[in-house]
């Protein structure tokens, strides 16, 4: 394991760059073997319809030749010219029907990758991107990387053509060839400088592209906070501030594209008329026939078709500076899983030895090393910022500490396989997302076999969420799009979620912060009661949830200040009695404010009530 303090949690864009090249070749190489039949018929059917290409100027002049001398073989020659081109339009639309299909599955391949990779790591890397850019990656720039291997074969294909060419020219015959050879350096440096703009300005838009896309989204998810703040034309100007840098890279690209084709267009009328003018000169001197000038002229056309080969260069740049959007997404690093299980009938004891967690550099959890006995409730609290999320997320492996270790009966939770950690570690949040189609769906969505209705509905009960589900319009079969959920009830969904798949650990993370306090209250006597037993690590704010668990971890700037019962830190330690008495707002010289200290009394003895009626 690296060294904590050494290393940040994030790379320089610069330093990651040659990484991320690499990756998104890997990324096409792949979508490429996904679709490799078809991509290899694309290829087949383009080589053969650009060889029909390339034999029908020779065929055509022969053909010429025969009709003008009246030879026999004339008509057959005719028919052969004829089916030359019928097979290259033929080959043609079979190439364009397979293309269609390689791009759709290499795209979909990509998704697939950028989709998976997203998943497997841990959430705060997954938001090292903003949802519209993640969102772009894995649509418009998947959907154009997922063009290149049908790019890469259609433009081998287009090199068919003028490098043949070249070799029919000098076969034919050499002093125009030499004419038409004279301006091929040119033609080099036309495509050199193309790929090379071609290949800026697509990065450049793109880029802007993915910034626009983030902000929009943003601003969607944000829509009832503008509203209320009457910001809509400040956000408006926000979301298109970029705008006119799209527009203007956009029209570069076109400006790159449009002088090429524009010096091209210049550069092969020259080099027709010089072909014309030697074979001119060649056919008087009755070197060259009629038949072999028309057969000259369109193998010139043929070996200066630079638009075909830049049309395939610009889809294949344009692909993979897209590939590297995707890509993006493919270095973010993996949360590993391991092998072993837990054992049976273990009773979730969980222990951290000496975690340390970085974040850019910064250390934001100092060493914390601590015992949590199997089947109790440990409260997690301190101050904002103080690094409670974090260690939530550490202690149910969201996240892997960057030095130490955590167990959980006995086994590192990394050595733990994905279904073990999932089925026996749950986790509930302050804003859950409801994963489904219905209500139920969202209550029973977990890793394991999908619980049956009575399960639902006890999850339900013990969140307090079954009264008001059964008031929607089709209970626990209402649509989510169709049922209107306040904060409070979808956090009350959230945790019959959580409960409907408890295991050995439960997390809750600031889980009943939309709660009242009643709801609040049933909910704990549901954990204590209703709920499989197993440990309990939650994130709390309120006394009474501290005033009801067994252990009190308190932090301060991410190292633990001290950890015991409740009762002993609120008798003994005036600062922590400081932690609720500011997050009421009535914090005063480290003693706790008047109401805040009867809040504490009312809830000290409601808790020491429960605990005798228990």
């Amino acid at each position: 394991m690296s060294p904590p303090d050494a290393a940040p949690d994030t790379v320089p864009d610069t330093a990651r760059e040659p990484s991320v090249g690499r990756t998104a070749d890997r990324a096409l190489v792949a979508a490429a073997r996904h679709s490799g039949g078809r991509t290899a018929a694309v290829l087949g059917c383009a080589v053969t319809a650009a060889a029909a290409a390339l034999a029908e100027p020779a065929v055509l002049g022969h053909t010429l030749d025969l009709l003008l001398r009246r030879a026999p073989s004339g008509p057959a020659w005719t028919l052969l010219c004829a089916a030359v081109i019928v097979a290259e339009v033929a080959l043609d639309a079979v190439a364009a029907r397979l293309t269609g299909e390689v791009d759709g599955r290499s795209t979909a391949r990509l998704r697939r990758l950028g989709l998976a990779a997203l998943l497997r790591t841990a959430p705060h890397h997954a938001a090292r991107h903003a949802p519209g850019e993640t969102a772009a990656r894995l649509t418009a720039h998947a959907a154009e990387a997922g063009k290149v291997p049908a790019a890469v074969a259609h433009a081998l294909a287009a090199l068919l053509p003028p490098l043949g060419a070249m070799v029919a020219l000098f076969l034919i015959d050499v002093w125009t060839a030499l004419a038409f050879l004279a301006g091929v350096p040119l033609l080099v440096l036309l495509l050199r400088a193309f790929t090379r703009d071609t290949r800026t300005s697509i990065a450049r838009y793109q880029q802007v592209q993915l910034a626009t896309a983030g902000r929009l989204v943003e601003a969607l998810a944000g829509a009832r906070t503008i509203a209320a703040a009457g910001t809509a034309d400040r956000e408006r100007a926000r979301i298109l501030a970029r705008l006119p840098e799209l527009g203007a890279e956009g029209r570069r690209m076109w400006q790159v594209y449009g002088g090429t084709t524009a010096r091209s267009a210049a550069l092969m009328p020259m080099l027709l008329y010089a072909v014309l003018a030697v074979g001119g000169i060649r056919l008087s001197a009755g070197a060259i026939g009629v038949g072999e000038l028309l057969a000259v002229l369109r193998y010139a056309g043929l070996a200066a078709g630079i638009g075909a080969v830049t049309g395939g260069l610009a889809a294949v740049v344009r692909g993979r500076a897209a590939a590297r959007r995707t890509a993006d997404l493919l270095t973010l690093p993996v949360l590993d899983h391991g092998r072993a299980e837990l054992p049976d009938g273990g009773p979730g004891t969980l222990e951290l030895r000496g975690v340390r967690v970085v974040r850019s550099g910064a250390t934001v959890l100092h060493d914390i090393s601590l015992v949590v006995p199997g089947g109790s409730t440990v409260a997690v609290v301190g101050r904002s910022g103080a690094g409670k999320t974090l260690f939530a997320a550490v202690a149910g492996r969201l996240t892997d500490p960057d030095a130490g270790e955590v167990l959980l009966d006995g086994v590192p939770l990394r050595e733990l396989t994905a279904e073990a950690l999932r089925r026996e570690v749950g986790h509930a949040f302050d804003r859950p997302v409801l994963l489904g189609d219905t209500v139920g769906e969202a209550i029973g969505c977990g890793a394991g076999p999908a619980p049956d209705p009575e399960a639902v509905r006890a999850a339900a009960r013990a969140a307090g969420a079954d009264p008001f589900v059964r008031r929607l319009p089709h209970g626990y079969g209402t649509r989510l799009a169709d049922a209107p959920l306040s904060g409070g009830e979808v956090q009350r969904l959230g945790l019959a979620r959580a409960f409907c798949h408890a295991g050995r650990l439960l997390v809750l993370d600031d889980a009943t912060s939309s709660l009242d306090t009643v709801t609040a209250r049933e909910v704990e006597r549901a954990l204590a009661h209703r709920i499989r037993p197993g440990t309990r690590i939650v994130v709390a704010h309120r006394l009474s949830s501290a005033a009801r668990a067994d252990l009190v971890v308190w932090l301060e700037e991410g190292r633990m200040r001290a950890a015991g019962p409740h009762a002993e830190l609120w008798r003994d330690e005036p600062a922590y009695r400081a932690v609720f008495a500011a997050d009421a707002g009535a914090a005063a010289d480290g003693e706790a404010a008047p109401g805040a200290a009867i809040e504490a009394v009312t809830e000290a003895a409601t808790g020491a009530v429960s605990e005798a009626t228990r």
